[in-house]
């Protein structure tokens, strides 16, 4: 089975805000502009929401009103979907053609990649992890991870420094092509003050 990465440059804290901010004129926004997108997944997620899990657009309300949220845990991942469609509506979306789709550990493979070249700042298998904003419940899928603006600095002077030294090591052509795809995403934070990267995995 595949996996995608979706990535996001992305002020981490106005993220972070929009999780209980009780902000209705946004959720009228979402309604209004990508109402088909809501039922289309709801079509998708037709047998949980049978079951009881949140619609879309109720876990939408759940999660920029900090809930509440379902106490069945089967049904979190709707909530980790919906701060994703908030973010995709807040953030700018990245090339990510080096990582959707993959399999297996590709994700970890990468950062040996990265590590290799003492890119130690950033790890792009952390956004298989659950780091959702409080109070969200755990989700196992979608996976989430943050790179503060302050990581993607830091590893963007490794990576010069590696440059400088000209100790990179061969690498696997793939790998060199995906190492490639994050050191575009952390340029594109050097632009923008206070922009950092969040990640989703499913």
């Amino acid at each position: 089975m595949s996996s995608s990465l979706s990535v996001f440059l992305i002020d981490p804290k106005a993220a972070k805000g929009l999780v209980g901010s009780g902000d209705d004129q946004l959720l009228q926004v979402v309604r209004d502009s990508f109402g088909a997108d809501l039922a289309h997944d709801d079509d998708w997620f037709a047998s949980q929401i049978e079951d009881g899990a949140p619609t879309s657009f109720e876990a939408l309300h759940a999660v920029v009103h900090g809930g509440p949220f379902s106490e069945n845990d089967a049904y979190s991942f709707q909530y980790a979907y919906a701060y994703k469609r908030l973010c995709s509506l807040t953030g700018s979306f990245l090339d990510n053609s080096c990582f959707t789709p993959h399999r297996g550990d590709w994700l970890s493979v990468v950062d040996e990649g990265l590590r290799a070249l003492n890119i130690t700042a950033v790890s792009v298998a952390e956004f298989g992890y659950s780091d959702l904003p409080a109070p969200l419940p755990y989700a196992h899928t979608p996976g989430c991870g943050t790179w503060t603006p302050e990581q993607c600095a830091r590893a963007l002077e490794q990576f010069e420094e590696t440059k400088r030294t000209g100790h990179a090591p061969p690498l696997d052509p793939e790998v060199v092509d995906a190492v490639m795809d994050v050191i575009a995403w952390l340029r594109h934070t050097e632009s923008r003050p206070g922009f950092g990267i969040i990640g989703f995995r499913s």
